[in-house]
């Protein structure tokens, strides 16, 4: 799995690394049971602070994506769900909102006024 960061973009570090793994999960190049670059080595090839890193993975564990097991890592849980696929979305959509000038408010009226 390659991840890449950009230090001279808006979005931290930490949550840039965090939403390329939820990518690789949500599109499939990484499946439940795999285990995740060991946090130190990660940070290395990056050349980012090893707690960058644990921030991303303390991320991906409260949202119920990986696993973090002292001695073995950072392992992938749920590989196969859609939620993850569901919450990329929803975080490209709120990007995009923000871009445009939207407020949240304005956003969710106007999934309200899309919805079925």
């Amino acid at each position: 799995m390659l991840i890449r960061v950009d230090p001279s973009a808006a979005t931290p570090l930490f949550a840039q690394i965090a939403a390329q793994v939820r990518g690789a999960i949500a599109g499939g190049r990484v499946q439940a049971g795999d285990r995740l670059p060991p946090a130190r080595e990660l940070a290395e090839s990056l050349g980012v602070n090893m707690h960058t890193v644990l921030r991303a993975y303390a991320d991906l564990r409260d949202e119920g994506l990986v696993e973090l097991r002292r001695g073995r890592g950072a392992i992938v849980r749920s590989g196969g769900d859609g939620r993850a696929r569901l919450a990329q979305l929803a975080r490209e959509l709120v990007a995009e909102a923000a871009r445009q000038g939207l407020t949240r408010a304005q956003l969710r009226r106007l999934i309200e006024e899309v919805s079925p």
